[in-house]
Parts: C-alpha cells; sequence; structure tokens
C-alpha cells in the first residue's frame, strides 16, 4: 500500500506535521465529518470550522464529508441546496492549496487512487479528492426514522470505510446530528451478522457536538434521540464522546474574540474569503477535530487525558440511563473548561498561523519536541519505582525555522491516578526531573512538554509522558 511521499523535505523523508517531523510511516488519523452546513443566514459556525478543518488538511485523512441533518434545519428535513456552501469551502481549499503545499514543501499529487489509501501526516489532499468524499447523509433528526428507508450515501459511505482493511480507529465527529452514522449501525445491526458488527464496534469512534438529532425546540429530549439509541444499544461496546463544554468554550470565547478573527482569519487567502462572520457563536463545531488533531498533546482513545478538545470521563449521561465518555457533570465540565480556555491562544494561534500560509505561501512551522532523543508524536510511556528520579531532556527540540524555542514542564493531575503532590524541577539546558515520591505504587503521571517558539504567532510543539509507579 503506497504512503504519499511527494513534497516531503528533500531527502530526510522526514514530514512536517504540527509538532514534528516524523517519520513516513505515521498516517493521519482517519475522520468522518458529519455536518448541517448552513448559509450565514441560518448559521454559520459549519462553514467557520470547515475553513479551519481544511487549513489543517495535511494532518487528517478526510475519509468522508457527509452534509446531513442538525439543529442547522431546526427540525425540519436538511435542505440539500445547502452543500453550496460546503462546495465553496473547497473550492477555496483548491485556490489556496499551491500556498498552503508550501508548508511541507509538496509539488503535486498523488492519483485519486493512491490518495484514496493511506496518507501520511504532512500530505495535503487534493481538491477533488475532497469533492469524491463529499455525501449526502440522512435528511431527517431522530431514532424513529432509523430503518430501511434511512439509508443514505453517506450511511452506506461509513460502513464502506468501516470495513476496509485499515487498523487504524475510524473517527466520526458529528457537527449536526448523528443519524446517519446510526442508520450505518443499524444496518450492521439487522444483518445479523455479530462478527461483522463487533468488528465495526471496536473500529468506530463518535464525537457528538451536544446531541443535535432533535431539533432545536426539543433540545434534551434525548428519548427521540438517535445518539441514545446507539448508546442504549451497543453499551460499553461503542466509543462515544458526548461534548457539553468545548463546544460551548469555542463559541463564548470565540465572539469575546472576533477581533482576531477579522484581523487575522478572514480575508487571509481564498479560505479567509470565504469565513463568515459568527451568528450565535464562533466554530462551535471545531473542538471534534481539536481532539483528533496529532500534535503530540493526547491519546484520543484516552478521553481523560487532557486535550485541545476538551476533558471527559465515563459516567452516567445527561439522559440519566446510558453511560459514554462526557463532560455535563458540573465537576468533569470546570476541569475541561480550566484546560480549554489554556490551550484557546495556542490553537486560534496555530489556525492563524495556517491562514498566513494561505494568503502568503510563506510563514512559521511549529517547534519539534524531543524527548530523550524521541521525535514521536505519541506519548513516551516509562516504568519507574517509587522513591527514585526521573530525567527528561527535551534540548534536542528545535524550530524548523530557525526559531528560538522556550520549553516549559506542565504535570497535568487531572490525568492518570494517585499522582498528588508531583513536582518537576527544571535544571540545566531545557531538562527536568520528576521525583517520584516513596509509597507511590500503583500511581501514574502525565506530564506535557510545551515548546513554543518566538515567531509572529507563538507556535507550540507538544509530548506527553506517562509515568506509571510499578
Amino acid at each position: 500500500m503506497k504512503i504519499r511521499l511527494t513534497g516531503l523535505l528533500a531527502a530526510s523523508l522526514l514530514m512536517t506535521t504540527l509538532t514534528a517531523n516524523i517519520s513516513a510511516q505515521e498516517l493521519k488519523p482517519r475522520i468522518i465529518v458529519l455536518t448541517d452546513i448552513a448559509p450565514g443566514t441560518t448559521e454559520p459556525d459549519d462553514m467557520e470550522s470547515m475553513v479551519r478543518l481544511l487549513a489543517h488538511a495535511d494532518l487528517f485523512e478526510i475519509e468522508a464529508i457527509i452534509t446531513t441533518s442538525g439543529w442547522n434545519s431546526s427540525g425540519g428535513e436538511y435542505n440539500e441546496s445547502w452543500t453550496q456552501y460546503l462546495s465553496q469551502v473547497i473550492d477555496a481549499y483548491e485556490k489556496d492549496l499551491p500556498n498552503l503545499c508550501n508548508r511541507s514543501e509538496q509539488t503535486g499529487f498523488e492519483s485519486i487512487k493512491e490518495e484514496s489509501t493511506k496518507q501520511a501526516i504532512g500530505y495535503w489532499p487534493s481538491a477533488e479528492y475532497l469533492r469524491i468524499r463529499s455525501y449526502m447523509g440522512s435528511l431527517k433528526l431522530g431514532a424513529e426514522h432509523l430503518g430501511i428507508d434511512n439509508d443514505s450515501p453517506g450511511s452506506e459511505a461509513i460502513i464502506s470505510l468501516i470495513e476496509e482493511s485499515d487498523s487504524r480507529p475510524l473517527w466520526v465527529l458529528a457537527w449536526g446530528g448523528g443519524n446517519t452514522v446510526a442508520q450505518a449501525l443499524w444496518k450492521l445491526k439487522e444483518s445479523g451478522d455479530t462478527i461483522r458488527l463487533n468488528k465495526a464496534l471496536d473500529k468506530i469512534r463518535i464525537y457528538t457536538i451536544t446531541d443535535q438529532d432533535v431539533d432545536w425546540g426539543r433540545r434534551g429530549k434525548y428519548d427521540i434521540s438517535s445518539h441514545k439509541w446507539m448508546r442504549k444499544t451497543f453499551g460499553d461496546k461503542l466509543k462515544f464522546i458526548w461534548d457539553e463544554s468545548a463546544w460551548l468554550s469555542q463559541n463564548e470565547i470565540g465572539v469575546s474574540h472576533w477581533k482576531e478573527y477579522e484581523i487575522q482569519i478572514q480575508g487571509k487567502g481564498n479560505l479567509g474569503k470565504v469565513y463568515p462572520r459568527f451568528k450565535y457563536g464562533v466554530e462551535g463545531d471545531t473542538p471534534s477535530f481539536l481532539y483528533v488533531m496529532p500534535i503530540g498533546l493526547n491519546d484520543p482513545d484516552d478521553p481523560t487525558q487532557v486535550s485541545w478538545g476538551g476533558y471527559f470521563n465515563y459516567m452516567m449521561s445527561d439522559d440519566g440511563q446510558t453511560m459514554c465518555y462526557t463532560n455535563k457533570a458540573d465537576d468533569v465540565k470546570l476541569i475541561s473548561r480550566k484546560y480549554e480556555e489554556l490551550f484557546y491562544p495556542a490553537a486560534f494561534n496555530n489556525f492563524a498561523s495556517r491562514m498566513e500560509w494561505a494568503s502568503k505561501g510563506d510563514g512559521s512551522r511549529n517547534p519539534i519536541v524531543s524527548i530523550n532523543g524521541d521525535k514521536g508524536l505519541s506519548p513516551i510511556r516509562l516504568s519507574v519505582k517509587s522513591n527514585s528520579q526521573v530525567n527528561l531532556d527535551a534540548s534536542g527540540s528545535f524550530d524548523p525555522d530557525g526559531d528560538n524555542i522556550n520549553i516549559r514542564w506542565l504535570v497535568i493531575p487531572e490525568a492518570g491516578y494517585n499522582n498528588k503532590n508531583i513536582k518537576i524541577e527544571e535544571f540545566a539546558h531545557n531538562k527536568a526531573k520528576v521525583k517520584i515520591p516513596h509509597n507511590s505504587q500503583n500511581s501514574q503521571i502525565h506530564i506535557i512538554c510545551e515548546a513554543t517558539d518566538n515567531s509572529q504567532f507563538n507556535l507550540k510543539g507538544y509530548r506527553r509522558i506517562i509515568i506509571t509507579v510499578e
């Protein structure tokens, strides 16, 4: 199976990513987007989030973009003519591609057939690939419509993607309602093939921006939602993340910082020209892909780790009957909000820097974090004994543009377990030591190394270190 190597940095065969130059075998996360994209007069936030997503298209294998029902359709069927707004963003992306490709020194595109295999991080997909991967999903809302008459090109595409011979997780990001993915799972269940269904449940992950499978006027009536149907039907076999914090933070903080969007996003390249003014909030759907973004900060398969896309615990959901990863509870939302506010400037600056690339074909790239000589993205896992010391060396970190970088070490007490009173002592040049307390067996400590460059946007790179005390 061919991995795209076009446009990589010369003979090194290393790809420019958000945080690091890594082996060409480092593959993008696979995502499917369910969007109720609509005109700006109705609700512009899906279009805003689509612009940001495509400004980061080198980091995601966008397997499908499915237009579907959601709050934007206000309880009626999704207006199929609204797909033109998705087309507008893809058209703008196509015009900016020559500039965006400069970020990875990419000089061309593979064939559609090759683009449809496995994409390596750093590869900018062609606009034609995105057009071919755009589908219409369920037009209606609610679990009552699940069934034979609810199949759509989108739900059929989801089944095909689940059953591809690809071991990577398949993330379904529901910007609107999740009716289309529920229909795909309904059809797999009704096939009667338990092995086939279990394989699908093992591969798929769902991240929903609130619950939009009910119309706006009946929000909160979870019994009629296909989201609850999925959680109730498949239980803990289905990894389901229900966000009720990050999307609200993104909306609210975005509105309070709108002037920055006017200056640094709108009008920057062709993507910036189609980035609409907010109506209610700004980019409420963006946390779904910030959560999956391969930046070295978190492993998406562990929602408790803290990320740009929120923090979650596995608990009883807001419907009072089903379990999932969520942040609706006050104590969990407080933690999630803390990190949403902490990481918001870094995520926005990353977007703004990419819009500079879209506009000028030049700009800054993120620092590359090296921990004890390891430049990868996956968490570094260490096993130690209590009453010991762990030495961490980030002195090999650097900026690909030659900018100076500053290293900061953070303990994430909400991740891991039995990890209170852990302190990091910095010494020498970008080095740190972690003292493991006496009698701290059966604890796990999560540390983030954050590198910040001194470019215009103070871009950041991350690496998570997980220390297990045996």
